[in-house]
């Protein structure tokens, strides 16, 4: 199976209700940087849970901001990177 699949979908926020318009690697809402946990590997949408993420704090890697998620239903842990359209002033929140 491949690790990441490319798929393109708009979707409603869970969180905050916004209208995010994916790209096919859009992951996350560039409002509020909640998530849902759809994904076993990215963009395949095959994880069972469908839990919402909640954006727990930041962390630099080569160079690269990522966002750390914990899933609020069953508690898996994940990061991806920030998108250029992510809120800054929600970024500056979370990174404190």
């Amino acid at each position: 199976m491949r690790k990441f699949q490319r798929t393109i979908e708009d979707f409603a926020c869970g969180n905050c209700g916004a209208k995010v318009k994916g790209d096919g690697y859009t992951d996350h809402c560039p409002v509020c940087l909640w998530s849902r946990h759809v994904d076993v590997n990215p963009g395949d949408r095959v994880a069972d849970c469908r839990g919402l993420m909640k954006p727990m704090g930041l962390e630099l890697k080569h160079g690269e901001t990522r966002i750390v998620y914990k899933c609020e239903k069953c508690g898996y842990e994940h990061r991806v990177k920030k998108a250029e359209e992510d809120n800054y002033e929600t970024m500056l929140k979370l990174a404190n």
